[in-house]
């Protein structure tokens, strides 16, 4: 008889536990803020909207809300028809901008885990921009110095007047949100691997992983009937010339939410890391403000929920809002990506449902 009851005991604990998992999973889909956030995106106009969520270090939802376009209006190279799939099918490919980052980092670091690449080795060693050829800082600049984002670099050559790459200031001094650091660190790799970015990542990242859907470079045939069509503020969708050679480390890696969903439960499993270059990862090393840092390509919050840090990351492209936010601790993330300009007011609505009151910690300013 006490058998019995310690197994009924047991039995009443797991169907309490589960129906109070079901519960919170409830609170992103309910029907009424479901209908909330439609109402918020035709207000804004965002077409699609695309949400995955982990909890206990498993996938467990999934959704797509909206539609791939508003307007099927295009004589471009890339034209789309979506009338077949109205609304927006959950294996919607979308543009993730800067969230491209992540990835590339993570790529890097499981060559740093293999033995295989150096953190700290000067990337000048393998690729010497011709732009800085002579510069003094050239040894200065290594894979920790570009994933911290310390490199001096301004985000884009082309925001300096000459239009040339250049030194700011001494790498590894100060803090400055750089995607050419990303680009000098990728011809740095592709150099001594004698491999394109894009087949790196194949074999050591989306196969190992079963991330089926996700690419660096477009594929008409792959992509084109299933594209969340970026749009701006007031609706129009853009004309983007879509990249089909020559992959980037920092931005415009094309995937859907179940398979970024995929590739941030297996940062939270350290997979393909050793112990050692996951807790590098994971450390606040370069310092952007008080409890604000970044680790190795990480934006980490201190204190994000319930005293929790959190790894972040934004990308904004012309009509593509991106973010992800990974709780190590408590083994949570969400994911979630939008095709308009205005995205990131239905994506903090959505973070905000899902972590309760972080309106005073919302911060985009690591989206480029």
């Amino acid at each position: 008889m006490k058998k019995f009851n310690q197994i009924t005991l047991i039995l009443l604990v797991l169907i309490i536990a589960q129906s109070c998992k079901i519960k919170k999973e409830e609170k992103i889909t309910s029907d009424s803020f479901r209908s909330e956030i439609e109402k918020l995106m035709i207000e804004k106009n965002v077409p699609a909207l695309a949400v995955g969520i982990i909890e206990e270090g498993e996938l467990s939802q999934l959704e797509v809300i909206g539609k791939l376009q508003f307007k099927a209006l295009t004589t471009d190279s890339t034209s789309f028809d979506s009338i077949n799939r109205d609304p927006a099918p959950d294996d919607a490919i979308f543009n993730i901008a800067s969230l491209s980052k992540p990835i590339s980092a993570y790529l890097t670091l499981t060559l740093v885990s293999n033995g295989d690449w150096d953190l700290d080795e000067p990337l000048c060693h393998y690729w010497v921009d011709p732009d800085i050829k002579d510069d003094p800082y050239l040894e200065k600049l290594t894979t920790r110095i570009v994933l911290t984002q310390q490199t001096g670099f301004d985000n884009w050559r082309w925001n300096n007047e000459t239009g040339k790459l250049t030194f700011n200031f001494e790498p590894g001094t100060e803090v400055k949100y750089s995607g050419e650091g990303f680009e000098y660190m990728r011809l740095a790799i592709e150099h001594k691997f004698n491999k394109p970015w894009e087949e790196l990542a194949d074999s050591l990242l989306f196969k190992p992983f079963g991330m089926k859907d996700t690419r660096f470079l477009w594929d008409d045939d792959f992509h084109k009937r299933r594209y969340a069509i970026e749009h701006d503020k007031e609706g129009a969708r853009y004309l983007y010339k879509q990249r089909t050679k020559n992959a980037i480390a920092s931005d415009r890696v094309l995937t859907t939410i179940g398979d970024y969903s995929i590739f941030a439960v297996n940062v939270l499993k350290a997979t393909g890391l050793t112990e050692e270059v996951y807790n590098d990862m994971v450390r606040s090393q370069a310092k952007v403000r008080e409890g604000v840092a970044y680790g190795l390509c990480w934006y980490i919050m201190q204190n994000y929920d319930k005293g929790e840090a959190a790894l972040t990351h934004t990308g904004y492209d012309p009509g593509v809002c991106t973010k992800v936010v990974i709780l190590p601790k408590s083994k949570r993330a969400i994911i979630m990506f939008a095709n308009g300009d205005n995205g990131f007011d239905i994506i903090e609505r959505v973070e905000d449902e899902f972590f309760g009151n972080i309106d005073e910690l919302s911060d985009t300013t690591n989206a480029k």
